[in-house]
């Protein structure tokens, strides 16, 4: 798979330009090799280790027809899998940029600040719109939405069907390819504290839901959460093409904050009285369970003091768009005085020049005559 930029200059092998701007066809290669892997019986065994979802159960249901059915639980194989799935990360990143975002920078002609901005909302867009749909179908197909009780009802849900684990894999895939992209997009130094930051925020929480066997309160979180980033991001492209067009920040700042309380009312419910008042407590590494009181509190710290700093972030935010647009709004009170100003005086230098001996373009011409 041929994904490069067009350039004149040939950098030496195995240097840094030379692995920025060929990242794509290298990562390529090796997830190649692991398909590959499949086709030889030495190495499938080996193989399929990163390429399809590890720790298969299958559990026989009671009814007139028996059926099996699958089911998943995690383990210490799913960080090959993971591994896999971050590699593809990085292609799929790659492809959106080279032909789908890197065309409309040309055409646009965006300058550097907003260049990397447009790159990182394209980019993060075509991901939250592909995991909120994902996610959705998988709370619709589980009845978690109708039935907000099976949350914390059964735990610990160490039993996952294949779409819920899958899409787990998929999750911190995706972000572990966000730590090499910032060595392969050059990212400029005062921004990579800020990504590290958030992206150190998604793979925590992502893992600890994971691990936890918190899955199902992770993955409504989760699609709450990519809904109103995705509306933010897509707001600001539209705002990138017209700079009128701000009405999407206003709905994404009301969703925002009743995002946080909503996000903060499931946790404490679910963690704080549907799993403290369950009848399975203790702690169980074996079974998965960690229903103990320290463990709750833990989780409940780390969302509020997230959803916290969320908040500050946003608050920050709010308030650097509306100092920025008092002083747009000052500047424009200031130039229209000065050139109606200006234009006053223009005319009263005519005046006074005519008024101080010289003729007027009409009493040339009646001398003339």
């Amino acid at each position: 798979m041929g994904i490069r930029k067009k350039t004149n200059k040939n950098p030496p092998v195995l240097s840094h330009e030379f692995v920025i701007q060929n990242h794509a066809d290298i990562v390529s290669c090796v997830a190649m090799v692991f398909l590959l892997g499949l086709m030889f019986e030495v190495t499938s065994k080996f193989a399929v280790l990163f390429i399809t979802v590890q720790y298969n159960v299958t559990i026989s249901t009671n009814g007139p027809e028996e059926t099996a059915v699958n089911h998943f639980h995690h383990g210490i194989k799913d960080l090959a899998t993971t591994f896999f799935y971050m590699l593809v990360a990085i292609i799929m990143h790659a492809i959106i940029q080279e032909y789908v975002l890197d065309k409309i920078n040309r055409k646009k002609h965006f300058s550097k600040t907003k260049h990397s901005k447009f790159n990182e909302s394209g980019q993060l867009s075509a991901f939250y719109l592909f995991s909120f749909g994902w996610g959705t179908s998988i709370l619709l197909s589980e009845n978690l939405l109708s039935n907000p009780v099976s949350l914390w009802e059964g735990y610990p849900h160490t039993l996952m069907p294949f779409q819920m684990k899958f899409y787990f894999i998929c999750q911190l895939g995706y972000w572990l390819h966000a730590l090499p992209e910032l060595y392969f997009q050059k990212t400029k130094k005062e921004d990579i504290p800020r990504q590290l930051v958030y992206i150190s925020l998604y793979l925590v929480h992502i893992a600890g839901a994971y691990i936890l066997n918190l899955n199902r309160l992770g993955l409504v979180l989760l699609v709450l959460h990519y809904f109103i980033e995705l509306l933010f991001h897509v707001s600001r492209l539209i705002y990138f093409s017209n700079e009128n067009r701000q009405t999407g920040f206003t709905i994404w700042a009301v969703l925002f904050v009743l995002g946080r309380l909503l996000t903060l009312s499931l946790s404490v419910l679910t963690v704080g009285f549907g799993l403290a008042t369950a009848e399975n407590q203790g702690f169980d590494l074996a079974a998965g369970n960690f229903n103990v009181i320290f463990v709750r509190i833990t989780v409940l710290a780390a969302i509020c003091l997230t959803q916290a700093f969320m908040m500050w972030k946003f608050i920050n935010f709010q308030l650097r768009r509306w100092r920025e647009h008092a002083q747009a709004q000052t500047l424009k009170k200031k130039q229209v005085p000065s050139k109606s100003k200006s234009k006053k005086d223009k005319a009263n230098g005519v005046n006074g020049v005519n008024s101080h001996g010289a003729d007027s373009p009409r009493s040339r011409k009646e001398k003339s005559s």
